[in-house]
């Protein structure tokens, strides 16, 4: 294999001894106690080496290059005894004669990472820098502070590299890249050793002299020696020394390790198995975070919002996932810079493409297929990517055994695509543009169509190493049209669509090293069709029925602080102020103050023109987290936030469906408001190789929507008649335990929650149970689920998923009683009892192909099992009256274990 290092002048020392399967760390202690030799090494990295040798007076030089020969391990010897154990390169124990000379040509160096020259300034600008050369950056004083400031990119693909961090262990500071892979750090003038570490890329370091301001650009290459990478790992202390609490960070890799019920990776499949968040049931995308609901989550595709993320009755999410970089989910501690909605932000951010050379990827399987391909427009420069994926459905619909469903049909399609432009050093753009279209018809007569239409368009600037911004416009758009044909006297199609545009400007400043400030302002303009109703063919006696549209304008402004106290206190205050406003053209009902708001209780109808505010609510939305490290292995962390939310969502139904309607406020109907308050206790083991952690939360919210007995939803003029304001309390305790390397990885995690509602206003006839706190619909107490993988090799892996929760809540009809010649039903309480308990279990077994680096494609298989017991977990209850007689039915989505099969490739 060729030398396994290199020493300098050390001691002649002699080792004898037999070791046989010794661990390494034993084999070291042995070595350290007898022999004047000290060695240093990543933990990490051996904990699972076993060394085999024979040693007979031998230098230590002879002995590790034998123990080490079958090993991607090297070492280096000092004149001091030190022994330094890497993977990779040895530890470069002296410079080269030429060091500190500009390379006069780069293909030519021997270095183990090849470096370009500086640019004037002082400014490391690299295509790969080295982490053996000492980089002398600026140019000031001896003494002071400077700031140091560049970019992480992948030198396979040029793409940033999110969420790495640029940390110096001396000085215990650090930062971390953002979207787009920019890091800023301030440090004392000096020389520093930079330790990088991140997603999938290899740990590495850089030696800097920093005398003032100045650059460092680094490219990073893939770890791919390991195949250890399982779960976020983007800094593997953030557990611990992080300030955020309650955010979850997710990548790819994680997600495609667990099993989904038609074989796809699906992002929202994979943020449900975490704590805290929960669905109504099997087959819905629909997020309940931290006891809210589905409508208080705001779902951000490129900055651009997502409001109905499902495709295919809510099995499939509205995601590709060969296009997805990374996934954020916030469910505390909110930044200052995101609002609009109550209990969490979810974050999903694409990949900007190849900026090295044309490639592709893509996927075959049961229901769908997909396909993704990227590569450079300007190499280095501009880059696309581009994804579109579509479903055959109708097949397995036809394998029914219900005539009704075998005479329907389902598809779905869409389409992402990603350019990004770097204009200059300082200046960049990004346009992402996406679409996605459902269709299905249940049993020939009734046909349903909804749409997603999303772009946005950035512009990063940076003003200079301290300061940079990026102006963001976006446009979304959600439209859906039912048409129904079961007569043709009463054909008709109802259409809906609500349209949002925005702009936001966002800024950091890095004011030194103990003050990180972000700020900045949004806008939000909303235009709302809340239905129309119109005949559906020449015979067709439906009248025309068209709701007036509703307007409304969201600003914000907000500014927050990141304070490092000290090394082990940091505190983040921030303060986001929301002004909204509701517009003309309407006409606006009054009714009765004191009673109960009905179509006889209406005074007088306010006509307001065109642009006219009819309505205006604002209030301040704090932000206040905080982090105290205990030791360097555990901290605990407290934070508080308040959210307001100007828009509603109207649904018929307990889980997310086409037919949703959202609403903005008005004079009728007052914002949502909640406040949160979060604890926690973090811990990592093992060299911060397992993480655990215990949070517990309390929510109040006041003013969301709630409906009474008999809404009705769906073209109501008077819709402020049909539900009232409601107050609710949330509050849980969610342990999570993460093993983040080794051959078995994965996580578990436990949630306890609660989430009840209290509508306690009005006259009696409002108030819902009397007025007492009830569950709310996706009030589910017990939660737990396991994410389990084993590598059996490079190539083999299995990965399992179980998950128990309660059964949701339902209202059940107790008895029937007769009023003159009618039938009545007496129901119970409101969500006074429960569906059954809910579990599954999910088993998949990944095949990749060789590893070799030069073919044609990379290809894998993946084959799984969903709902491997074949239990009918009840999705919802209902009944009918059969023979005069009530009975109940229990509806299950997946009553059969579903295997599947999926074929994915990468060229």
């Amino acid at each position: 294999m060729g030398f396994a290092g290199f020493a300098q002048q050390v001691t002649s020392q002699r080792i004898s001894g037999s070791f046989q399967q010794v661990p390494f760390e034993q084999f070291v202690k042995q070595i350290e106690a007898t022999t004047p030799y000290r060695f240093y090494y990543t933990p990490t990295a051996v904990d699972s080496l076993t060394i085999t040798v024979q040693a007979q007076n031998q230098p230590l030089q002879e002995v590790l290059t034998l123990a080490l020969q079958q090993t991607i391990l090297r070492f280096a010897i000092d004149e001091h005894n030190r022994v330094f154990v890497t993977t990779g390169n040895p530890v470069q124990l002296t410079l080269s004669d030429n060091f500190f000379q500009p390379e006069k040509d780069e293909a030519a160096s021997t270095d183990p990472v090849a470096s370009d020259n500086p640019l004037p300034g002082n400014s490391i600008r690299t295509a790969r820098t080295s982490a053996f050369r000492l980089y002398d950056i600026g140019t000031g004083s001896s003494t002071g502070k400077a700031t140091l400031a560049g970019r992480l990119r992948e030198v396979k693909n040029g793409e940033p590299v999110v969420g790495a961090t640029i940390y110096s262990e001396a000085l215990k500071v650090g930062a971390s890249t953002d979207q787009f892979g920019l890091y800023s750090l301030t440090l004392p003038v000096g020389r520093h050793e930079l330790t990088i570490r991140g997603i999938g890329i290899k740990n590495t370091k850089r030696q800097v002299m920093l005398r003032g301001d100045g650059k460092l650009d680094i490219e990073t290459e893939e770890d791919i020696t390991t195949l250890r990478e399982v779960v976020i790992e983007a800094e593997k202390d953030r557990n611990v020394a992080g300030l955020q609490m309650g955010v979850e960070r997710l990548d790819i890799k994680t997600m495609r390790q667990v099993p989904t019920a038609f074989g796809e990776t699906d992002v929202l499949r994979v943020v449900l198995t975490l704590p805290g968040v929960k669905s109504v049931g099997e087959g819905n995308t629909g997020l309940n975070v931290r006891g809210g609901a589905t409508d208080q989550n705001l779902i951000l595709f490129n900055d651009a919002t997502v409001y109905n993320p499902s495709h295919l009755f809510g099995f499939f999410s509205a995601f590709n996932p060969d296009v997805i970089k990374s996934v954020e989910l916030y469910k505390s501690a909110i930044p200052a810079k995101y609002g609009g909605r109550l209990s969490s932000v979810l974050d999903i951010a694409t990949r900007d493409g190849n900026k090295k050379k044309f490639s592709g990827s893509g996927g075959v399987g049961p229901l769908t297929s997909r396909l993704t391909l990227e590569g450079p427009i300007v190499k280095d420069k501009t880059s696309f990517i581009v994804g579109g994926r579509t479903s055959y459905s109708d097949w397995i619909l036809h394998l029914l055994p219900n005539e009704s469903f075998k005479q329907s049909s389902a598809s779905f399609y869409d389409v992402s695509a990603h350019i990004s432009h770097e204009i200059n050093e300082k200046n960049a753009l990004y346009l992402t543009a996406y679409l996605s279209t459902d269709k299905f018809q249940l049993a020939s007569d009734t046909a349903y169509r909804y749409r997603n239409q999303n772009a946005s368009l950035k512009w990063r600037h940076t003003f200079s190493n301290k300061l940079y911004g990026v102006l963001t416009g976006a446009m979304s758009t959600y439209e859906y049209n039912i048409t129904s044909k079961r007569d043709v006297s009463t054909a008709s199609r109802l259409t809906y669509d609500i349209k949002q545009y925005n702009v936001q400007a966002d800024f950091s400043y890095v004011l030194n090293t103990k003050h990180n400030i972000d700020f900045g302002g949004s806008s939000v303009l909303y235009h709302v069709s809340p239905g129309g109703l119109a005949p559906s063919g020449t015979e067709s006696l439906i009248t025309q029925d068209v709701l007036p549209r509703e307007q409304g304008v969201e600003s914000a402004l907000y500014v927050s602080d990141r304070i490092d106290v000290s090394p082990r206190l940091s505190v983040s205050l921030g303060l986001r102020y929301s002004l909204y406003t509701a517009l003309g053209p309407r006409e606006v009902y009054n009714y009765v103050p004191g009673l109960t708001k009905t179509l006889n209780t209406i005074t007088d109808t306010v006509s307001y023109g065109s642009g006219k505010a009819l309505a205006t609510y604002h209030g301040p939305e704090y932000r206040l987290s905080a982090r105290y490290s205990l030791t360097d292995n555990s901290s605990v962390k407290a934070s508080y936030n308040r959210t307001r939310q100007y828009i509603h969502m109207l649904s018929n139904t307990t889980a997310m469906s086409p037919t949703d309607i959202w609403k903005l406020s008005d004079s009728n109907v007052r914002p949502q408001v909640g406040d949160q308050y979060s604890v926690g206790y973090y811990h990592n083991f093992r060299a911060n190789t397992i993480e655990f952690s215990v949070e517990t939360y309390y929510k109040s919210t006041r003013d969301f929507v709630d409906y009474k007995g008999g809404a009705t939803l769906i073209l109501n003029r008077h819709i402020e008649t049909d539900i009232v304001n409601a107050v609710g309390k949330a509050y849980g305790v969610e342990v999570m335990l993460r093993k983040l390397t080794g051959k078995i990885n994965g996580w578990a995690s436990y949630t306890y929650s609660r989430s009840l509602v209290q509508v306690n206003q009005g006259t009696t006839s409002d108030m819902i149970n009397g007025g007492r706190y009830y569950p709310s619909n996706f009030d589910k107490p017990h939660d737990f689920t396991l994410i389990g993988n084993y590598r059996f090799s490079r190539r083999i892996s299995a990965s399992l998923n179980y998950t128990y929760s309660t059964g949701r809540p339902i209202t059940l009809p107790l008895a029937k009683y007769y009023v003159g010649s009618a039938t009545r039903v007496y129901y119970s309480e409101r969500n006074a009892y429960r569906v059954p308990d809910y579990y599954r279990a999910d088993l998949a077994l990944n095949l990749e192909g060789n590893h070799k680096v030069k073919k044609l494609a990379h290809s894998s298989w993946t084959f799984g099992v969903y709902n491997l017991t074949g239990r009918k977990n009840p999705y919802s209850v209902y009944f009918k009256s059969v023979g005069g007689q009530i009975r109940g039915y229990q509806l299950s989505i997946f009553g059969q274990p579903i295997p599947t099969a999926t074929y994915n490739f990468k060229f």
